[in-house]
């Protein structure tokens, strides 16, 4: 899908309109971490470790299982990140080993082996997530669908931050910029009125 091609669409169906917002995050991902280095993709910028490379790896593998797992569709992808000895917080950032090429790599075969799922199965198709309550752990392809562009869009509200921390770019897309028109001296202007009013009413 060509950058840019999310809006504008009509007489779509609802799995097309699902499917083309997932693969807007998707895109919008792995955008955030072009020009930067092997350094920067793994720099953690928050006390709890956020860094997008971690990030992408995160969204890589639970989009396996949610479209592989829940519907019966197993993907061969080794997640040892999830495995019951590996320790906390495992699949949120890339080791020495891991570099920024093999992380991208997953992420797009985890696309494949989800498109192949969503193009499969009708959007009521029954699936089982596994580690959902039990109550609640019968979906449809439908609610994976909206479950996983909420999990991926959250994830590029991150990576926005953080890509703007680690060298100030900031943007929607690749083709829109979605910021109001100001130069630099204009953005540190705004910021430091920002912070002046922060401190007069704290």
């Amino acid at each position: 899908m060509p950058r840019g091609s999310l809006f504008g669409m009509t007489g779509s169906d609802p799995k097309t309109d699902l499917h083309r917002y997932l693969q807007a995050a998707r895109e919008a991902l792995l955008w955030k971490l072009e020009g930067l280095s092997e350094y920067d993709v793994r720099r953690p910028l928050t006390p709890t470790g956020t860094n997008l490379l971690g990030l992408v790896k995160h969204v890589a593998s639970v989009e396996l299982g949610y479209f592989g797992l829940t519907f019966g569709r197993p993907s061969d992808e080794p997640l040892p990140w999830f495995a019951d000895d590996a320790e906390p917080n495992a699949d949120m950032w890339a080791t020495a080993d891991e570099s920024c090429e093999q992380i991208v790599d997953l992420y797009q075969r985890a696309w494949a082996h989800s498109d192949a799922t969503i193009d499969t199965l009708a959007l009521d198709a029954i699936g089982h997530v596994p580690h959902w309550p039990s109550d609640r752990s019968e979906v449809t392809l439908h609610r994976i669908l909206v479950h996983m562009i909420a999990e991926t869009d959250r994830h590029v509200g991150h990576v926005d931050i953080v890509r703007e921390l680690i060298d100030g770019a900031a943007r929607l897309r690749e083709d829109n910029d979605n910021l109001a028109p100001g130069d630099q001296a204009w953005w540190e202007n705004y910021r430091n009125r920002l912070e002046r009013v922060a401190q007069e009413t704290g």
